[in-house]
């Protein structure tokens, strides 16, 4: 047991009395001039997190707690990576800031770094901020590039919050936001376990799914379609698997017609699926890539859009009309380069899919049989869902979607009590520990998950 563990449920004596008045006191100026991102503000009573390190975070209290959640699934090396930090307090003493039409050093390695772990055909890197920023150029550029408008994308799916990502997005998140405007068109995701086309099997369902695309595709004219957008493996929207086939489906589609594949890697890319990216899995080769999150562990905001070499002369000798105060800024991208080369000398991709494969999948196949509640888990590498049901037979979620049943909030009080922080989202809970997390850790969140998951028994057991 860690020293982390043995004060789960209490305050840590290594955490100052300082810092829990600090804490108090920004809780306190949180609610009085902090307005929240998805929340209705006088609702809201956010955790005060006062300390970090590894893969534990400290509440206000200072009790430790065990991060499942990735904060939003981008502490790809866990909090407070010595290599990063040194990076970004090096790189603040010797070019803090400059704007992007001037080189910096360390843009330049972050671009190489990434694009070597890309397919061939992409050699350059846009930078952006967010994966937002990331997909709103990424869809600008394939427009521009094919000199068409329409862009189509999934339901259950999530792409950011601007007007066009909002819109590009496919879950009901959008709703609030979306005014079925800016040429996007949407279209069933391959989803088997809540298939769409009444599928048995993978195999159906990558067969059924890519028919409705290609349908999808000609009813709105494919010489009207710029780009199919996609994430890797669908992330906010439920952590689904594409069946095997579907992705490669998509990209055979993609080329006939025309075009643009952009692949939306913000949620995946850096190794969080066992891989440097998500579509490395399915063996596909995008047009477009867009990252953000684990590209250096959300400790500098940073995001990109790498793209091939043919979209890429679409810009060669006619200006690209976007940009950014800060694309590719230097703290962002020193902690990038830092990050990238910790996971590659730590073999955290590896270890992700290690720890997916020996660890998560085999535990959360126990838990399924053992509780009532669970319907399926699913996902690979450091990146897992738990989809809770009223029925497994019938696989009727607990609230409707794009609600939360109350019982998921009760399990995640549960679960910090218990030393664990977890992310949820509608009936699931995600799984998405740093990719260098102990396995002693692991196991320990795994256990606590199964405790708390009997409060959801209790809720199916009482109809």
């Amino acid at each position: 047991m860690s020293q982390n563990q043995q004060h789960v449920g209490q305050r840590d004596p290594r955490i100052s009395d300082a810092a829990i008045e600090r804490g108090r006191r920004a809780y306190e100026l949180d609610r009085s001039h902090v307005f929240h991102s998805w929340s209705a503000q006088r609702k809201l009573d956010p955790m005060t997190i006062i300390d970090a390190d590894g893969s534990w975070v400290w509440d206000g209290e200072g009790r430790p707690m065990l991060d499942f959640s990735g904060q939003l699934v981008y502490t790809n090396v866990g909090h407070k990576h010595p290599r990063v930090v040194q990076a970004i307090q090096e790189q603040a003493a010797t070019l803090p800031t400059i704007a992007p039409q001037h080189v910096n050093d360390a843009r330049s390695e972050a671009a190489r770094l990434i694009t070597e772990r890309l397919p061939e055909s992409i050699q350059h890197v846009f930078f952006t901020n967010a994966g937002a920023e990331s997909n709103d150029h990424a869809v600008r550029m394939a427009r521009l590039h094919t000199g068409r408008h329409k862009v189509l994308s999934t339901y259950l799916s999530y792409h950011g919050a601007t007007r066009l990502t909002a819109n590009l997005t496919g879950s009901l998140r959008r709703v609030g936001s979306d005014q079925a405007v800016d040429g996007v068109v949407h279209f069933q995701p391959a989803y088997t376990y809540r298939s769409a086309f009444g599928s048995e099997n993978d195999e159906q369902e990558s067969e059924r799914a890519l028919a409705h695309l290609r349908d999808t595709i000609e009813m709105e004219g494919a010489s009207t379609v710029a780009a199919v957008i996609l994430e890797a493996v669908p992330g906010t929207a439920g952590i689904f698997m594409p069946p095997p086939g579907y992705m490669a489906g998509v990209e055979k589609l993609c080329r006939e017609y025309g075009i643009v594949l952009i692949i939306d890697e913000v949620m995946v890319g850096f190794g969080r699926v066992g891989e440097w990216f998500g579509h490395q899995l399915a063996g596909i080769t995008p047009d477009i890539v867009t990252f953000a999150k684990g590209v250096n562990s959300g400790y500098v905001p940073l995001g990109g859009v790498a793209m091939s070499d043919e979209i890429y002369e679409s810009f060669a000798e006619t200006p690209y009309p976007g940009g950014l105060t800060y694309s590719g800024h230097p703290l962002a991208c020193a902690a990038a380069v830092a990050a990238i080369n910790a996971m590659e000398e730590e073999s955290l991709v590896d270890n992700a899919r290690r720890i997916g494969e020996e660890i998560i999948g085999p535990r959360l196949r126990e838990i399924a049989e053992k509780h009532p509640g669970v319907g399926e888990t699913r996902g690979a590498g450091a990146f897992w869902a738990v989809e809770l049901v009223k029925d497994q037979r019938t696989r009727e979620r607990l609230a409707p979607m794009g609600q939360a049943a109350p019982v998921m909030g009760k399990m995640m009080a549960e679960a910090k009590s218990r030393g664990l922080l977890l992310f949820t989202a509608e009936n699931r809970f995600h799984l998405c520990p740093p990719l260098n997390i102990s396995d002693d850790d692991l196991r320990f969140g795994l256990d606590v998950l199964d405790e708390v998951l009997a409060l959801a028994d209790e809720e199916v057991a009482a109809g």
